[in-house]
């Protein structure tokens, strides 16, 4: 590659797919017929994109913008108004240059013409001696023609690059740097709702391109980018053709964005579409390994003398403290978790692979050992950490339920109305302990399905809707269940107010009437009625504490008979 090509590269990369009016000029055909500039000197720096001979009157309804516009001057017409309106048409229609060969219908370009140019901005521009306007046509277009090769040639030299630097072992951080490197400006990979996943670059002064993306993107996920900005969508996202992963954006914070920059991009996004979904594969498969792991401890399939050494194997070193079992139970009405790894009905492909990346990206923020996975047959998500002691218990608990749940937002597998997951966290132990808790919290995260929402539930304060849970299918407690509460359901399916949520709240505070009142929203005397009501419907005593426990068990099995 010579000197020459060099600096044709320099010139594309800046210009885009094109030549300017300057070296137009510069070549043999139009330099040799003596060109003069009369306007517009100081935009020769304009792209042309193709170039057009013509001398008909109404010559811009044929441009589209951007030609470099040849004539002998014809169908400039004879009358100064004439020849004002054909430059103000040509001016406003965006073309680079309007080239005029003087001969036998001019020999010096009127001044009217020259004047209305001036007053537009539009380059003009006229020759003293004939050239074949054919030659030039295919001079200027053969330039063209190389300009978009040196676009591509440059564009895959970045597409390259960034292969040598994945079957080197790197990822998508290398990918964004190297593409980083070939724009000068900072570049981001974001999620299709905007969130931040990998920055590359640098801002003005050398400033972080966190600190670049916050500014210009962070709070604005949903306005246009700036102007001048890349955006390329990295393909991939799910199951159909047009389906969108993730998108590359190229913000021009440092310097402009050429259509270069736009093809090399667009090069790297096939690329990044690789890297992302075998990562996504990868980090799923791992996942499944840990949820694997965790499971076969829980069932005793692991002895628990022989789990440490297996768990760090899989990158678990929780140290000397107990172990923490907790286990996310996925409600009914999850997108993309099916248990297929594809998504399921919810259409959102490899939902437990961005799940899992989610959730471990949040937990990563902890500051404990942790030993996460997923069961996507059984839609949970177990997890062993690693305490430095038992006092840690409920605050660290509260931590990582928020991390789990955030990470469910945030894979945004989550269907509208869909219930939270349930957290359930067992007692701290050792690694016996840590194999029946987890067995425990699993149980009971299904039985705790339905139950009034909260950040976590403790194992043990569950045993009774675990206990219910596992007699589910037995004709007795169906009977019990209709037995004890039977004609309130009856009366609440044709009758208003329905009286089983008073029931439940009210047992729910022990029988204080002033607090259920509170949280009802009932004056007392109503609150009265309603639990003589109920009363008399089940012929019952609501101050009989044998009464209230059968009422109480009652409730909460009614959630697992049909």
């Amino acid at each position: 590659m010579d000197s020459r090509t060099d600096s044709r590269f320099d010139t594309y990369a800046t210009q885009g797919a094109g030549i300017t009016v300057q070296r137009a000029l510069e070549l043999p055909g139009l330099r040799s017929g003596l060109p003069e500039i009369l306007a517009g000197a100081e935009r020769l720096g304009r792209t042309v994109r193709w170039v057009h001979a013509g001398e008909v009157p109404n010559i811009a309804s044929l441009l589209k913008g951007g030609e470099l516009l040849l004539t002998t001057g014809y169908g400039l017409g004879t009358r100064p108004a004439e020849q004002r309106a054909f430059v103000r048409t040509l001016a406003e229609r965006g073309i680079a240059a309007l080239v005029i060969e003087l001969g036998p219908r001019f020999t010096r370009l009127p001044a009217t013409l020259v004047e209305t140019a001036r007053a537009t901005g539009l380059p003009l521009v006229q020759l003293h001696r004939e050239v074949p306007f054919v030659a030039v046509t295919e001079e200027i277009h053969t330039e063209i023609v190389n300009g978009h090769y040196a676009l591509l040639q440059r564009a895959e030299e970045v597409h390259r690059r960034c292969t040598e630097a994945l079957l080197g072992g790197g990822g998508v951080p290398q990918v964004l740097g190297i593409l980083a490197d070939f724009g000068g400006n900072p570049v981001f990979l974001e999620t299709t709702d905007g969130r931040l996943l990998y920055a590359a670059g640098s801002g003005p002064e050398g400033a972080d391109p966190l600190q670049v993306w916050e500014g210009l993107r962070g709070p604005h996920k949903d306005a246009p980018p700036p102007a001048g900005s890349v955006l390329v969508d990295v393909p991939g996202g799910g199951p159909g053709p047009g389906s969108v992963r993730a998108r590359l954006v190229l913000l021009p914070v440092r310097g402009p964005l050429a259509p270069v920059h736009r093809i090399a991009a667009e090069r790297a996004a096939g690329i990044l579409a690789v890297v992302l979904m075998q990562a996504r594969q990868e980090e799923e498969l791992a996942a499944r390994g840990r949820g694997d792991f965790l499971t076969d401890l829980a069932e005793g399939r692991i002895a628990a003398e022989d789990a440490p050494a297996q768990a760090r194997v899989l990158g678990f070193k929780p140290g000397g403290g107990p172990l923490l079992p907790v286990v996310m139970r996925l409600a009914d009405g999850l997108a993309g978790t099916d248990g297929t790894g594809t998504g399921g009905s919810g259409g959102n492909g490899g939902g437990w692979a961005v799940l899992a990346r989610a959730v471990g990206e949040e937990l990563a923020a902890l500051g404990v050992p942790v030993l996460f996975g997923v069961r996507p047959v059984e839609g949970r998500v177990p997890l062993l950490l690693g305490l430095r002691a038992e006092a840690e218990r409920p605050a660290v608990a509260d931590r990582v339920a928020a991390a789990l749940r955030a990470g469910v937002e945030r894979a945004g597998i989550q269907r509208p109305g869909a219930r939270q997951p349930v957290v359930v966290v067992g007692p701290a132990g050792d690694w016996a302990a840590a194999s029946t808790g987890l067995k425990h919290a699993a149980e009971t995260a299904t039985a705790a399905q339905g139950l009034t929402d909260r950040p976590w539930y403790d194992a043990r304060s569950l045993d009774i809707d675990l206990l219910l849970w596992r007699l589910r299918d037995h004709p007795d407690l169906a009977a019990f269940v209709e037995r004890a509460i039977g004609p309130l359901r009856e009366h609440d399916r044709r009758s208003r107010p329905p009286l089983l949520p008073t029931l439940e709240t009210y047992l729910a505070h022990a029988g204080r009437k002033a607090e259920t009142a509170r949280e009802l929203h009932l004056n007392r005397q109503t609150l009265y009625n309603r639990l003589a009501r109920i009363g008399e419907l089940l012929g019952t005593d609501l101050d009989d504490p044998q009464t209230v426990l059968a009422l109480s068990l009652a409730l909460r099995a009614r959630r697992h008979v049909a």
